[in-house]
């Protein structure tokens, strides 16, 4: 079984209230057919995600916490911290993008096998894995798959 490790994005489309933006719409609905479709996936969460999950309104907080409630949380080691410090070095993530890297570091050291995010600017963006894919070859670990939840729909 494959795991997934679900970023905040994911769980923010999840359980956000309706759209009228049809971008938005469209991404909240395959976030919740992918969702519904988890369960051929191990899925992974770390205290980033709960930490960013537990920002913003209080209800939309309450949701996420209770989307997220039983998933396996790995830790932020001390491994974690130097390769997404490692990460932020190569200035293909800006520091503002600083729990984007821990994100990655995280699904990267626990050897997950797909990072899911709805994030383009920072995660699922080619020209800047491929700049991170150097660092990790160089630590002799390798980056998850990164993708968007419509990329893993079945039928």
């Amino acid at each position: 079984m494959e795991t997934v490790y679900i970023e905040t994005t994911v769980v923010s489309y999840l359980v956000a209230d309706p759209s009228g933006d049809i971008l938005k719409t469209a991404k909240q609905q395959a976030t919740r057919d992918w969702w519904f479709q988890r369960s051929r996936y191990l899925c992974v969460v770390s205290q980033e995600v709960l930490d960013e999950a537990s920002e913003g309104d209080a209800e939309q907080v309450r949701r996420r916490l209770e989307a997220l409630a039983g998933l396996q949380r790995l830790a932020i080691t001390a491994d974690v911290r130097e390769l997404a410090g490692n990460f932020l070095a190569t200035g293909a993530l800006p520091a503002k993008a600083a729990r984007d890297a821990v994100h990655l570091a995280v699904a990267t050291v626990f050897g997950v096998d797909i990072l899911l995010s709805w994030n383009c600017r920072h995660l699922v963006n080619r020209h800047i894995l491929r700049r991170l894919e150097e660092v990790t070859r160089r630590e002799g670990l390798h980056l998850p798959l990164v993708c968007m939840p419509l990329e893993l729909l079945e039928d």
